[in-house]
Formats: C-alpha cells, sequence, structure tokens
C-alpha cells in the first residue's frame, strides 16, 4: 500500500473495481426481470443470499467458473454481463490505469438497474389486455420524446 491509502491498481482500499459494480448490476438486473430473490439465485449456485449480495454490490469479485454458473441459471450469454459497460466504467479498471491512479469517480447507476425500472417493467407485462399495453408504451414514449419531467 501506498501513501493516502492508494493500492497498487489505483483504487483506494475498500473501493470495488467499476468493472465488478458493472457485472454486479448486471446479475441484479437479470436476476430482478426474472423475480428471482437473492435467496433463490443463492441455492442454484450454491451460495447464501448475503454472497449473492455482495456479487451484486461489486464488493466481492466473480469469478469465472461462477460467471459461468450464473449465466446458467439466469439463462443468458456471460457477454450479457459485460454488455451495456461504458468506456468510461472499463477505463476505470486498474488493469486499464497503466500505473496512474483512477481518480475516485462516484459510479452512477445504470437507470436500468433501478428497481423502479424493474418495477415498471414487470407491471407493464402483467397487463393482459395486449391494446392497452401497446396504448400505454405509446403514451410513455409521446411524454418522453416530449422530455416530461416525472417529478
Amino acid at each position: 500500500m501506498t501513501d493516502g491509502g492508494i493500492t497498487d491498481g489505483g483504487r483506494r482500499l475498500g473501493s470495488p473495481n467499476p468493472i465488478d459494480v458493472h457485472v454486479g448490476s448486471r446479475v441484479r438486473l437479470r436476476r430482478t426481470l426474472l423475480g428471482m430473490s437473492q435467496e433463490k439465485l443463492g441455492e442454484a449456485i450454491g451460495l447464501t443470499f448475503q454472497q449473492v449480495q455482495k456479487y451484486e454490490r461489486g464488493s466481492n469479485r466473480i469469478g469465472a467458473s461462477r460467471l459461468f454458473d450464473l449465466a446458467r441459471v439466469l439463462d443468458v450469454p456471460v457477454g450479457f454481463f459485460f454488455d451495456d459497460m461504458s468506456e468510461d466504467v472499463a477505463a476505470r479498471s486498474p488493469g486499464q490505469a497503466k500505473g496512474k491512479p483512477a481518480e475516485p469517480v462516484g459510479i452512477q447507476p445504470n437507470p436500468m438497474a433501478k428497481r423502479e425500472t424493474l418495477e415498471l417493467v414487470r407491471a407493464y407485462y402483467k397487463i393482459s389486455d395486449s391494446s392497452v399495453r401497446k396504448r400505454l408504451f405509446e403514451m410513455v414514449k409521446a411524454l418522453g420524446a416530449n422530455g416530461a419531467d416525472p417529478d
């Protein structure tokens, strides 16, 4: 460890790797979209729900074999966990820093990983009448195009 609490990889001590945080958010996104609890996911891959929580927060790194197991249980290709990763996140990985300490940057959550978004998607698909769903979809698109403030 060097002065100032910086590790060799350029991250502050205790700070998760931005890629681990991204991968964890994608695990949470898929698990939630499937309506699966952390406990059920943990049981399926031989972990406790606390371990799943740590993976989803990025505080524990997911190894290759565990990522493979997660992909199978969540029914997605392994690449899914890296989809939608911004260049900024990739560039802040200590392996990309090339000896330069990474600037501590607050990681902005992906709007697709927010609970509100996931609940909205679930509620949308619970509407059994496809014509009502289509009208709702068109209304939301129109509101978004007009820049309507949701608050």
